[in-house]
């Protein structure tokens, strides 16, 4: 969901970074550090998407943590993705330790090609890296007329319902539909009450979490961003067990199965901490893509009944619209082009200032 605390609908205080400018100082950070051209392109389309779509968790504020993997060899720079075994319908990918981007794009491209030919393509991914927003791929499909659906397994972050240490990642699910005149539904969403970018984002800003993102070191709900970022942990979809945290708990286990035990990669604990790992960090995707034609005729003119009927109910006493998921995202999305560009706190600016000067890269370039 668009994170309306980082970049919210009203653009007053903000600093606008026109899109292309974007793009082309992460082609230029990520190229300086040693990344191919195509490599590097893809992981500034990732970002722009992110940022345009009030993701701000996994765009512009990711440029250090790519960089860094960049430049200490944590991701092959000299490699592409492969596959390793296939049917008409399935594959198994080894990412060879790609940047995510490169890897998650190939990925969905086979499982959109599986699907125009047998119904549907599930592609699972193994030796990969952070590969970002799940909507960038899950859309892939959608935008094609196909229902497409991402999943991810992360470093552990979440920590189980009636626990104290952290053993799953955010494990993000996405799930995409097309509708009618290029709408559709969009549900993106970290199977932990929060993505753990969120937290990295807050405590960069100094800023405090609302209580049941996360907990402390002894697994106790805290509201510091960084006692949750530096040494405790994020809790499951739902906070504790009596609001139904379990039931967060138990997604975030069945994306580890389509991900990490589905394709024979380091899953759950096993997972490398993004901070700490020397070697790969093994991280698994899962990629689906179905034709809706394969089976009842009129997909989107029902997913667009059903969308226009969400959006028309009345809302509840102080509310002002109903939405259904992806409207928040294609709202921001609406603002970023009525802006002429993306819209920035200046704490992210000075931040990304700051990263230029350090690594001798021209700045990035605001609109005037």
């Amino acid at each position: 969901m668009a994170e309306t605390n980082a970049g919210s609908s009203s653009a007053a205080a903000k600093i606008v970074v026109p899109k292309d400018e974007l793009h082309a100082f992460c082609v230029r950070s990520f190229e300086k550090g040693g990344a191919k051209t195509g490599h590097a392109s893809a992981l500034a389309d990732l970002m722009v998407a992110a940022d345009c779509r009030g993701t701000f968790s996994h765009g512009m504020s990711r440029l250090d943590f790519y960089m860094n993997q960049i430049l200490t060899n944590k991701i092959a720079l000299d490699k592409e993705p492969e596959i390793v075994k296939q049917t008409v319908a399935t594959a198994l990918v080894d990412g060879n330790n790609v940047v995510g981007p490169v890897v998650g794009r190939f990925a969905m491209d086979l499982a959109i090609r599986k699907a125009k030919e047998a119904g549907i393509g599930w592609v699972t991914v193994k030796g990969s890296n952070h590969f970002g927003i799940a909507a960038w791929y899950a859309m892939q499909a959608s935008e094609q007329g196909l229902l497409g659906l991402a999943f991810t397994n992360t470093s552990p972050k979440m920590v189980p319902t009636r626990a104290r240490k952290e053993t799953l990642g955010t494990n993000p699910i996405c799930v995409a539909a097309p509708a009618n005149n290029g709408d559709g539904m969009v549900l993106d969403m970290a199977t932990t009450g929060v993505a753990f970018g969120k937290v990295r984002l807050k405590t960069m800003l100094n800023e405090s979490v609302p209580l049941g993102w996360g907990v402390d070191s002894q697994g106790k709900p805290t509201t510091d961003s960084r006692s949750i970022f530096e040494s405790g942990g994020l809790m499951p979809l739902g906070g504790p067990e009596e609001t139904s945290g379990y039931k967060g708990y138990g997604l975030g286990m069945m994306v580890e199965v389509f991900c990490g035990i589905l394709s024979g990669a380091a899953f759950g604990p096993f997972i490398a901490h993004w901070a700490l790992r020397d070697g790969p960090a093994d991280v698994s995707h899962c990629f689906v893509a179905i034709d809706p034609e394969a089976f009842a005729p009129g997909f989107p003119d029902r997913m667009s009944q059903l969308l226009d009927h969400c959006r028309n109910l009345e809302p509840a006493e102080g509310e002002t619209e109903v939405l259904v998921p992806g409207d928040p995202e294609r709202q921001h999305m609406a603002m970023c082009d009525k802006l002429g560009g993306i819209p920035y706190k200046p704490k992210q600016i000075q931040v990304a200032d700051e990263f230029a000067a350090k690594h001798g890269i021209e700045p990035l370039k605001r609109k005037s």
